[in-house]
C-alpha cells in the first residue's frame, strides 16, 4: 500500500547509542555520557502515588451485554472525558496470544546486539530497532530502545523488519496485532455510541496499526533523573498498551500532577489520542504521559497505535449548532509529519490544530 508506506518515511531520527548495551556496560556510564539523559524538569510536578489505583476499569464484556451496557458505557464516557486513559478487562484476546507475545518480546530483546541490529531502522524510516524523536545533537535523550513495525493492514508490512528470531515471533506479532485490531474496532464503536455518533463515522479512523515494543533497561546510577519517554500525548485515534512484565513506569498527567498507573491483572491500557480529541472537538482529551525508570529491573511494553489512512482527514464533529468549534480539520499526513519530525514535547503538536 503506497499510503501506508508513506507513513513510515516520516522519521528524521539521528543515530544514538543503544541504551540496553550502555546500561550493561557500567564502566562506560561516566558523568559525561549520562548527562545527555538527565532530564532537568523531571521533578517539576508532584507524583501522587495515592491515586494510582483510580484509573477507570472498563469491562468489554459488560459493554457487549444488553443488561449492563448502559452503566458500562457511562463509565467509558467518564473515562474518556475525565481521564483520557482507562484499563480494559475481558477484552477477548486469548491468553496464549498474549503470553506468546510477551515471551517472544523478552527473548528478542535478550538477543545479541548485532542480531537485533539486523532489523535496525533505516534512514528516514519509523520502523525497525532503534530510537525515535531524536532531531538534534544536543537534545536530552530517553533511556530506552524500541522496535517498531507497521502491522496493519497486512499490505502495509515491510517483512524485512519482521524478526526471524525467536522463530515464533512473526506468528505471535501477526496474531496479537490482529486481535488488538479487532479490539480497537470494538472500542471505536463503543466510543462513538457514547457520543451518540453513527459508528460509521469512526470506521476510517483506526484502519492502520503501528506497533512499538519498548525496552527500558534499569538505570543504576540515577534512575530518578532519567525517563524512558518524556511527557507527550499520542498522535493516534486510540492507543492500546500491553505491559509485558510487572515493572511499573507509566505515569499520566492529571490536574497538574503525575499519577503512576498500576495495571490490573490481565488488563490492557487504552488511551485517547490527539486525533480522537480533534474528532470529538475536545470532549475526549489525549493525556500527557511519561515513562519512569527502575533502578534494578527492566521494563517492557507493546503499544499499538491505531491510525486513519495517511491521506485521510479528521474533522471535529459538533453535537449542536451552538457548540463552538475548537479545532481545525487536519490532514492526517500533515499532522503526522509535524508529530514525527519534532522532539516529543507535551501536547505541542495538538496546539497547531487548535483554533485560537
Amino acid at each position: 500500500s503506497v499510503s501506508e508506506s508513506r507513513w513510515s518515511k516520516l522519521a528524521v531520527t539521528l543515530p544514538v547509542r543503544n541504551v540496553q548495551a550502555l546500561a550493561a556496560s557500567t564502566g562506560e556510564l561516566t558523568a559525561e555520557v549520562i548527562e545527555r539523559y538527565i532530564q532537568p524538569d523531571i521533578d517539576a510536578f508532584a507524583v501522587l502515588d495515592e491515586h494510582s489505583d483510580e484509573v477507570p476499569v472498563i469491562d468489554v464484556g459488560k459493554l457487549s451485554s444488553p443488561e449492563s451496557v448502559e452503566a458500562e458505557a457511562a463509565k467509558l464516557k467518564f473515562a474518556c472525558a475525565e481521564w483520557g486513559f482507562f484499563q480494559v478487562v475481558n477484552h477477548g484476546i486469548p491468553d496464549e496470544v498474549i503470553m506468546g507475545m510477551k515471551h517472544d518480546i523478552q527473548k528478542f530483546f535478550q538477543l545479541p546486539l548485532d542480531v537485533k541490529n539486523a532489523y535496525a531502522q533505516r534512514q528516514g524510516d519509523l520502523q525497525g530497532y532503534g530510537q525515535a524523536f531524536v532531531v538534534s545533537d544536543d537534545q536530552k535523550l530517553e533511556w530506552g530502545d524500541m522496535f517498531a513495525l507497521f502491522a496493519q493492514p497486512p499490505e502495509a508490512r515491510d517483512m524485512s523488519y519482521w524478526p526471524c528470531e525467536p522463530h515464533t515471533f512473526r506468528n505471535f506479532i501477526e496474531k496479537y496485532s490482529s486481535e488488538v485490531m479487532k479490539l480497537a474496532h470494538s472500542l471505536g464503536v463503543f466510543v462513538a455510541k457514547t457520543l451518540d455518533l453513527n459508528p460509521g463515522l469512526v470506521e476510517d479512523k483506526h484502519v492502520a496499526q503501528f506497533l512499538r515494543m519498548g525496552y527500558y533497561p534499569p538505570c543504576t546510577p540515577m534512575p530518578e533523573k532519567v525517563l524512558g519517554f518524556t511527557p507527550h500525548s499520542d498522535m493516534s485515534f486510540l492507543t492500546i498498551l500491553l505491559e509485558v512484565n510487572s515493572v511499573q513506569g507509566l505515569q499520566i498527567r492529571r490536574h497538574g500532577a503525575w499519577i503512576p498507573v498500576k495495571p490490573c491483572r490481565d488488563a490492557l491500557l487504552v488511551n485517547v489520542g490527539d486525533l480522537l480529541e480533534i474528532m470529538t472537538n475536545g470532549k475526549y482529551k489525549s493525556i500527557e504521559h511519561r515513562v519512569t525508570i527502575n533502578a534494578h529491573k527492566e521494563r517492557l511494553t507493546v503499544s499499538a497505535f491505531h491510525l486513519p489512512n495517511y491521506d485521510g482527514i479528521v474533522s471535529p464533529i459538533l453535537e449542536t449548532r451552538e457548540e463552538k468549534l475548537l479545532y481545525k480539520t487536519v490532514k492526517v499526513e500533515e499532522y503526522a509529519r509535524l508529530f514525527f519530525t519534532n522532539k516529543l514535547e507535551g501536547k505541542r503538536a495538538l496546539d497547531h490544530a487548535k483554533l485560537s
